[in-house]
């Protein structure tokens, strides 16, 4: 292989370490946060900085995760062909590339957002690589505080037009949080003797018959259906939002008291998929009905 051969692999492993598609999803949230806040016209270069800090700090905070998890990466068969594990990447390399892009995200917001939007990423990676991801290990409850940092992103996208935090970007963030929770137990019970074997700390772990995750996965999916609905009484949401969540919400509740009825890794695959769709969906709808 010839040395910029080489210097390709070591770009794309590079790349693949960021986890591209995670990136791009966190940055879809962060500017229907924007968007949702009602910019002015001057405003929208803000937008631009607002979503290239975020790739950066995502793209970090992505990357120290599988720097912190490599070994764990090695054991499960669907990871372990990643950069870290299948020994592509030096641990070392992965670990400046990665702290160096989590913190210019963090200095970039500051410099040409805010410092709230700024601390509200910082906070994110933080809470993700340093309290999420050693949990991990330890306790089921880990997918609780994952949530946590998953659902940030919005409301930095809010603050960096506002520069404050106000109830509606607390409804931003629990919208956030409640779809999260089912989204990961089905994948989590999907791939339970994948985690359980590599050293993960799950719900599915103790539940071979899923009928205890799936009946959190329900509980989240019926407390999303009303908090769903609170941006059309909060002004950033109107009747085509409110017919659109309903029916979305509606749906995923009913993929989780399905996904319950009937514990198969089809049905549970079903509501991982809905789920990939719903946020996207949803998000889009409130942001074309705030406004038009």
């Amino acid at each position: 292989m010839t040395v910029l051969s080489r210097r390709g692999v070591m770009v794309a492993d590079l790349l693949e370490l960021t986890k591209p598609r995670i990136v791009v999803m966190v940055m879809i949230t962060a500017a229907a946060g924007f968007w949702l806040a009602g910019p002015e016209v001057w405003q929208v270069m803000v937008h631009f900085h607002l979503l290239f800090g975020t790739m950066l700090i995502a793209a970090g905070t992505n990357a120290l995760n599988q720097v912190a998890e490599r070994d764990i990466d090695a054991r499960m068969r669907r990871t372990r062909n990643r950069p870290l594990p299948a020994g592509r990447l030096d641990p070392t390399v992965a670990t400046v590339f990665a702290g160096g892009l989590g913190v210019s995200g963090a200095l970039y917001l500051a410099t040409f957002v805010n410092a709230l939007t700024a601390a509200l990423a910082a906070a994110t990676l933080v809470t993700y690589v340093f309290l999420y991801t050693p949990l991990k290990r330890r306790t089921s409850l880990s997918t609780l505080v994952g949530g946590v940092p998953g659902a940030l992103p919005i409301v930095g996208g809010w603050t960096a037009v506002s520069g404050t935090i106000d109830p509606a970007t607390i409804v931003l963030f629990w919208i956030m949080f409640l779809w999260q929770l089912p989204h990961f137990l089905a994948l989590g019970w999907i791939y339970r003797d994948d985690y359980a074997g590599a050293g993960f700390s799950m719900l599915s772990n103790n539940d071979p018959d899923g009928r205890l995750t799936f009946a959190h996965a329900t509980q989240y999916a019926a407390a999303l259906v009303p908090v769903s609905l609170l941006p059309s009484f909060m002004g950033i949401g109107g009747t085509v939002y409110f017919v659109v969540a309903l029916i979305l919400s509606s749906i995923f509740l009913m993929m989780s008291i399905g996904a319950l009825r009937s514990r198969t890794v089809a049905n549970a695959s079903r509501l991982f998929r809905f789920s990939l769709l719903y946020l996207p969906i949803l998000l889009f709808v409130m942001v074309l009905d705030h406004t038009l």
